[in-house]
């Protein structure tokens, strides 16, 4: 049996930004989910688990017509509001589970899904469903936090000196590496290709932002002047692109493998 909050709102796990490193983490997260959907006038565009509505709002302000879909009765209310605010047309609101989506084969030509994929029970399914609603022609975006990042490997050897080899006590409260009550899949890359590759023939494999989080990376960045802090934020920015095993953040994306299957109905 399936047990969910469907009024939680996700205060106690969005990031604030308030560090250098994480906004850039987050920014750059965003720039680079958005940019690979092809939010442009014209295209049709799914956002799975839209949560408060930025993501969706963001790209039908660039022209795309945009649904986003969400169990959370909050998240999909507070959404409404933001998007009342906007001028132009807004987003469909849908309120509906990633593994049981309530569209047609072949109705968007883009799907996106950031930070929320390892917070489902049944996260290949959900990928399976995106790429069935997904055109043959279209993408599958997916943004997923990489629990085997250089970070976390760095903050797991730290601990084991400090609590194996210095005898020192045991940190208390969630590590940097510990996967959060929250979700369901402890991802790292491999995981991620095999998952998405089961119903995407992927194109794009990038990560994002190396070293997020570490206590000393945070505090150097926040104290070096705005431009260094920026070049340093980004050169590993860069390495992560081309090594996205080390990255904080990989990003996946791909076009939809069609298999047999019965059309459903939209909402």
């Amino acid at each position: 049996m399936r047990v969910v909050d469907l009024d939680r709102d996700m205060s106690d796990v969005i990031p604030t930004g308030t560090t250098r490193d994480s906004s850039f983490l987050f920014d750059r997260m965003t720039e680079v989910t958005l940019s690979l959907a092809g939010p442009t006038p014209g295209q049709r565009i799914l956002d799975v688990a839209s949560g408060f509505g930025q993501d969706a709002i963001a790209m039908a302000r660039r022209g795309a017509t945009v649904v986003g879909v969400e169990p959370s009765e909050r998240m999909s209310a507070w959404a409404r509001l933001k998007s009342a605010e906007e001028e132009g047309p807004a987003p469909r609101w849908v309120r509906g589970w990633s593994d049981a989506l309530p569209f047609a084969t072949g109705s968007f030509d883009a799907s996106l899904c950031k930070g929320a994929l390892d917070h489902f029970d049944r996260p290949e399914r959900a990928i399976a469903e995106m790429a069935r609603v997904t055109s043959a022609e279209g993408r599958v975006v997916l943004a997923i936090a990489n629990f085997q990042s250089l970070a976390c490997r760095t903050a797991r050897f730290s601990d084991q000196v400090r609590e194996g080899w210095l005898g020192c006590g045991v940190r208390r409260g969630r590590r940097h590496y510990d996967v959060p009550a929250d979700h369901f899949t402890r991802y790292e890359l491999g995981l991620m290709e095999e998952q998405a590759s089961r119903s995407l023939d992927l194109e794009v494999v990038e990560g994002v932002s190396i070293a997020w989080g570490l206590p000393a990376w945070t505090r150097s960045v926040d104290r070096l002047p705005l431009g260094l802090a920026a070049l340093a934020l980004r050169s590993l920015d860069w390495l992560a692109r081309r090594v996205p095993t080390l990255a904080d953040v990989v990003v996946l994306a791909g076009r939809p493998r069609r298999r047999a299957s019965s059309p459903r109905r939209s909402l």
